[in-house]
């Protein structure tokens, strides 16, 4: 897991926009493989991760999308993988991007913990996915120290049972200690319109689906709903944040440890830290007139 701060605005490359959760034929969703990739193409995404469940039923899909690469749109092979089972009883969702083709499929003794396991040991981004659709536990997110990552918003989740915020999640492992990232996804499987409605923008030297896994891990990439976050410098004292503009620019420590800038059309905001140093951490969330959010990784204090 990152201990360090990794600014994706700090270092060099540009960025490229990608959904990391999405579904086709190969599983449950109601478009082709072809007609996904076509859909985010045309949609101005710079790539695509499709994350076709891998299970029995569907035939362990680990969907080859190579054909549907441009030179301007990229496909990183990934795959949602499932396992017995959370402490509700539902299968352990969590989303590998960047597998090898050779993944093989889990045995029916293979729980979670060590599934998440294999797949980063194969070289994948692993995610812990919408916790709050499908009733993940604090204890079943701390059982898989090896995530990277878990989905701050699944936007089919919210669009489908209001379920799609897990930000509850990422402060709840960021207060213990966690030293984890978040990402924003659509989980899109086209039943109804959930596509186009949360996603990542990576800092990366190129569209190499190699360099993108990379700045994924390192965490040089910010997650959002539509907002831009156009630059976070902190110099010891205070974060100051560059965005498009914003109704609200937060920075959130752990528990109620917070500062708010607030106004119409903000461009930025320059917040102070030394209240939230106790925590550890800080992360910034800025919100649009809409109520759209962007979010930053966390930075943590003794890295920084």
């Amino acid at each position: 897991m990152p201990d360090v701060l990794h600014n994706p605005f700090a270092g060099p490359g540009r960025f490229y926009k990608g959904n990391l959760h999405t579904h086709s034929t190969a599983s449950d969703g109601v478009r082709s493989p072809e007609e996904v990739c076509a859909l985010y193409r045309e949609g101005g995404y710079d790539f695509l991760a499709l994350t076709d469940h891998f299970m029995k039923r569907f035939g362990f899909p680990l969907t080859d999308t190579r054909a549907f690469r441009t030179p301007r749109f990229t496909t990183i092979p990934s795959a949602e993988l499932h396992a017995p089972a959370i402490m509700q009883g539902e299968p352990w969702h969590l989303v590998a991007v960047g597998l090898p083709a050779d993944f093989a499929p889990p045995t029916p003794e293979e729980f979670g913990p060590a599934l998440a396991a294999r797949a980063v040991a194969a070289g994948a981004f692993v995610a812990m996915a919408h916790p709050a659709w499908y009733g993940m536990t604090l204890a079943d997110a701390e059982t898989v120290p090896s995530a990277h990552a878990v989905e701050i918003y699944n936007h089919a989740s919210e669009v489908d049972v209001a379920r799609g915020d897990g930000a509850w999640m990422l402060d709840a492992l960021l207060a213990r200690g966690r030293r984890i990232l978040t990402i924003a996804v659509d989980d899109s499987h086209g039943h109804f319109a959930d596509w186009f409605g949360g996603w990542v923008m990576v800092k990366a030297g190129s569209l190499e689906p190699e360099a993108l896994v990379a700045a994924l891990k390192a965490g040089r990439y910010y997650s959002t709903q539509g907002p831009e976050i156009l630059g976070i410098e902190f110099d010891g004292t205070d974060i100051a944040v560059e965005c498009s503009p914003a109704a609200s620019i937060a920075v959130l420590g752990r528990a109620p440890a917070s500062k708010t800038a607030f106004g119409e059309g903000l461009r930025g905001a320059r917040l102070p830290v030394a209240g939230l140093r106790p925590g550890g951490y800080a992360r910034v969330v800025v919100t649009d007139a809409a109520g759209r959010r962007a979010w930053s990784n966390p930075l943590w204090f003794d890295a920084a």
